[in-house]
C-alpha cells in the first residue's frame, strides 16, 4: 500500500485542494495541513484551492487562511462561482441573469460584468445561497416552469461545519426539482466545465493534476471521471462506508493530507 501511495503521487505537479473538510473545518486548520503545503513547495510540486462553496468568494476564502496562519498572499483560490461566470460568458453571453446566492455571489457576477435581474431572466441559477427565502424559491420555480434555463453552481448536498452539515446548494436544488419537474445543469466539481478552468489556469496537463477532498461525488469524480487523479482524504465528508457504496472509485484514499505529505517525495 505504501508503494501504491508514493507511486500514484510520484508524477502529481498540480494539486487542487478541496478547503472545507479537507484543509480546514469550520474556522480551524485540519492538524498537518500547512505541513502538507510546505512539502508540496519542498518537493517542486504546486497547488490551488478549488472549493464548491459558492457562498464566499476567492479574496474571502484568502482572508479567512490567513486569519489561520497560512501564507495566502499568493495562492489562487477559484470557486464553483468562478466555473459558472466563465460559463454564463461562453454560453449566454449578455443574457440577463437571475441569481439565487448570497450578496457575495452576486458582487463577484457583477464585477465579472454578468447583469443580474430579478424580472424576466433569459437564464436561472441557484447556489448555495445562506440568504434563500420562500420568496426567492418561489420565483425561481416560476421562471423554471415557463421554460427558462436552470443552471446550479453546484451539487453539493451538505456543507460540513464544525457543529455538523447543513444543508448546501444541491439540497436546495432538490427541493427545486421535486416542485417543478426539471434538472438543473450542475457547474462546479465533479463537472467537466471545472478541470477546463484548472487546466486554463494552471497550464498544466490532465495527468499532471490531481483532485483532493473529502467528497467521492465531487472531489474524486471531478479527477477519475475527467482524466486526472482523485484523491480521497478522510477528514470531512466520506468515510469508509461511503466507499464501499459509491460508483466512483478514489485514485487512493489517505487519512488526512498530512499522511500524504509523509509520501511526496
Amino acid at each position: 500500500m505504501n508503494e501504491l501511495k508514493q507511486r500514484v503521487l510520484s508524477d502529481v505537479k498540480m494539486f487542487v485542494l478541496d478547503m472545507d473538510g479537507t484543509f480546514y473545518l469550520g474556522d480551524q486548520l485540519i492538524e498537518g495541513s500547512l505541513e502538507f503545503i510546505d512539502k508540496v513547495k519542498e518537493t517542486g510540486r504546486d497547488f490551488i484551492f478549488f472549493t464548491n462553496n459558492a457562498s464566499r468568494i476567492g479574496s474571502f476564502y484568502k482572508t479567512k487562511l490567513a486569519k489561520m496562519g497560512m501564507d495566502s498572499e499568493n495562492v489562487t483560490v477559484l470557486t464553483a462561482g468562478d466555473v459558472t461566470i466563465e460559463y454564463l460568458k461562453t454560453f449566454y453571453p449578455g443574457k440577463r441573469v437571475y441569481l439565487n446566492g448570497t450578496p457575495l455571489l452576486e458582487q463577484s457576477f457583477l464585477e465579472a460584468g454578468i447583469q443580474l435581474v430579478v424580472d424576466d431572466p433569459d437564464v436561472v441559477i441557484q447556489s448555495f445561497d445562506k440568504t434563500l427565502t420562500y420568496e426567492k424559491l418561489e420565483r425561481i420555480c416560476n421562471y423554471i416552469r415557463k421554460g427558462v434555463p436552470f443552471l446550479a453552481t453546484h451539487m453539493d448536498t451538505n456543507c460540513p461545519t464544525e457543529d455538523g452539515f447543513i444543508p448546501d446548494c444541491g439540497a436546495m436544488c432538490d427541493l427545486i426539482i421535486s416542485s417543478t419537474g426539471v434538472n438543473p445543469k450542475f457547474l462546479g466539481k465533479p463537472c467537466k466545465e471545472t478541470l477546463d478552468m484548472v487546466l486554463k489556469k494552471t497550464g498544466c496537463s490532465v495527468d499532471e493534476i490531481a483532485f483532493v477532498g473529502d467528497r467521492i461525488y465531487t472531489d474524486v469524480a471531478t479527477g477519475v471521471n475527467n482524466g486526472a487523479k482523485g484523491f480521497l482524504v478522510l477528514t470531512g465528508e466520506a468515510d469508509m462506508k461511503t466507499v464501499e457504496e459509491s460508483d466512483v472509485v478514489p485514485t487512493c484514499i489517505f487519512d488526512s493530507l498530512y499522511e500524504m505529505s509523509s509520501y511526496l517525495s
